[in-house]
């Protein structure tokens, strides 16, 4: 069941943790993936940059997941969150 404002733990890549004084994971609170980005930008203003671009849009070299699905199948950044979601942030990985 989706409620609106839930505490959830979101897992960083090595490469991103500088930006959150250096945790593996954080605990964010948001009704929304989307949601959760703004309160880890409010608390981590570097991460903002590296998470959504200049237009509010996922950056396209991050990979979100909500448990084990990937949000960019979902509703994207407005992909519900309940309290026992975990939300995964990966660098993406090119080919070539």
């Amino acid at each position: 069941m989706y409620t609106d404002v839930v505490p959830v733990e979101v897992r960083l890549p090595t490469l991103l943790r500088p930006h959150a004084d250096g945790a593996a994971s954080v605990t964010a609170t948001g009704a929304t993936v989307g949601d959760v980005f703004a309160d880890l930008a409010s608390r981590y203003p570097g991460l903002s940059d590296q998470l959504v671009d200049e237009s509010g849009n996922l950056h396209k070299f991050v990979n979100v997941y909500r448990n084990d699905d990937d949000i960019r199948y979902l509703d994207q950044l407005d992909t519900k969150l309940t309290d026992d979601d975990v939300v995964s942030i990966l660098p993406a990985v090119a080919g070539g």
